[in-house]
């Protein structure tokens, strides 16, 4: 593994398994419905008559309920595999969001959305694992991207149709949503049957990456605090404060609220394979490092746009510096882990900080914007971007150079020295 800064020679392409292409097409699925739903969710929240703070709690539970039970979901990867992980948390994401639809108070739409994050992070827990082990050392950083990508064009069209269902019924997308994740369900496991076998070495130290081995890498550490600000940024702020932004600042309608979801996931699929591919043949650091300071402007200015051109323009920047920073990111932690070890703590570990955040982040920005604007509320959550900038400076490089074939345990030896050496 590289712990430098030093130029990575240029490596040859290397073909992508059918079954990354199978998760690909299976996030896809997923994030129509998630981007269907966002731009409805504070809105039908709002019609239980409760303020903005109320709204954004909606959101911030959710990601309680992920958090919760993301060690859980680690372990149950560890003793049950990931196929089984993976399609059980499917079914229980689409019965919450099936019961969300037909929620008749607020403290229904609390409980049935939260219980929704159980099986939201079964799922993203599972695919990760199975993406660290399916894919080639030398292309995490690509197959990353392309597994990004599909969430984000997902998110891209389904806040578009989110908005015309909005005019519908706000009930509307929520059920849409629900068959959406019934349909990736039935998409991706027949597909996934059969070929995703442990690829675990025999040496029990290659067996298992242990979250307390991960936690002495700078690098992981690094990744902690990213994933935290991409929670709070991405996960929380963009999804709980933009709708109400567009709605009670730049006096817009809902419908128009999902256009504005989806400039920032445009310019973030846009992005991500670049990123990928840079972050396999250059390294990890380079595009987190840029896309950070990238995110970190664009969006501490989103606040303060005088105009929904505006508004857009900065949204669009936002979404490619997010999309800088996600694929080299998770290469990073999947070089932490290795690709002969099953990580499902450590994976749970990188999930939970996004979670973290995202609870973090709407309760923060929310009581922010309620008392002093949304310009302030949003300039917080730049700094957010600014600290993990500051991580990420110290981090060593962790791509593996091509005849570097030490995986997992190399890797972790490698993160501990340089611990030693801070």
């Amino acid at each position: 593994m590289a712990t430098t800064g030093d130029a990575v020679p240029a490596r040859t392409r290397v073909r992508m398994p059918r079954e990354i292409w199978v998760l690909v097409v299976a996030a896809f699925v997923v994030a129509i419905g998630f981007g269907i739903v966002a731009p409805a969710l504070p809105a039908f929240a709002r019609t239980f008559d409760v303020g903005v703070a109320a709204a954004s709690a909606v959101i911030s539970l959710f990601a309680a309920f992920r958090l919760a039970f993301a060690p859980v979901s680690g372990r149950l990867v560890g003793r049950f595999g990931e196929l089984r992980v993976y399609t059980v948390g499917l079914v229980i994401a689409a019965a919450s969001v099936g019961l969300t639809a037909a929620a008749q108070s607020y403290w229904q739409l609390l409980l049935f959305r939260g219980v929704g994050g159980i099986g939201s992070t079964m799922f993203t827990v599972s695919a990760i694992s199975l993406l660290v082990r399916l894919a080639p050392p030398e292309a995490r950083g690509r197959a990353s991207g392309m597994w990004a990508t599909g969430f984000l064009l997902g998110n891209i069209a389904g806040p578009l149709a989110g908005g015309g269902l909005i005019a519908v019924s706000l009930r509307a997308p929520f059920l849409v949503y629900a068959a959406a994740l019934l349909c990736a369900m039935l998409v991706s496991v027949p597909l996934l049957r059969g070929r995703t076998g442990d690829r675990a070495g025999t040496d029990p130290a290659e067996a298992a990456a242990t979250f307390p081995t991960a936690i002495r890498h700078p690098a992981y550490r690094a990744a902690l605090v990213a994933s935290f600000a991409n929670g709070w940024t991405v996960f929380g702020v963009r999804v709980a404060l933009v709708p109400l932004f567009v709605v009670e600042a730049l006096r817009q309608s809902e419908t128009w609220a999902g256009f504005a979801l989806a400039v920032f996931a445009a310019g973030n699929a846009a992005t991500l394979l670049v990123s990928g591919r840079l972050a396999d043949r250059r390294g990890r650091k380079p595009p987190v490092l840029a896309g950070l300071v990238v995110s970190a402007i664009a969006t501490g200015l989103l606040g303060f746009a005088p105009s929904s051109g505006l508004f857009l323009a900065l949204s669009l920047v936002a979404g490619v510096g997010s999309g800088l920073v996600n694929p080299p990111m998770t290469a990073a932690v999947a070089d932490v882990i290795g690709s002969r070890a099953r990580g499902g703590t450590v994976l749970a570990g990188f999930q939970m900080a996004a979670d973290v955040g995202a609870i973090v982040g709407p309760l923060a920005a929310g009581a922010v914007a309620q008392a002093a604007g949304f310009g302030l509320a949003f300039a917080l959550t730049g700094v957010v971007s600014i600290i993990a900038l500051g991580f990420w400076l110290r981090a060593p490089e962790t791509l593996p150079r091509p005849h570097d074939h030490c995986d997992a345990t190399a890797e972790t030896v490698a993160g501990e020295r340089a611990v030693g050496a801070e």
